[in-house]
């Protein structure tokens, strides 16, 4: 009998430390939250500059036949 209790007590104390990793791991988690609004509009402004680049290469190759 005394084994079972050792043995209940210890899954008891391992599922509490579980826990408090698991809520703690969640926190940092959630505290997380980048802002890449200023990479979002620098990537359209390349976008934008490579599509104008292509379109007067494309334009140019016409004229220079």
């Amino acid at each position: 009998m005394s084994r079972r209790k050792k043995r209940q007590t210890r899954r008891s104390t391992t599922t509490q430390a579980n826990t408090s990793q698991t809520t703690a791991a969640q926190s940092s988690h959630d505290d997380f939250n980048p802002d890449y609004t200023y990479v979002i509009k620098d990537l359209r402004r390349i976008a934008t500059l490579a599509g104008t680049f292509l379109l007067i290469l494309i334009i140019l190759s016409f004229f220079l036949r």
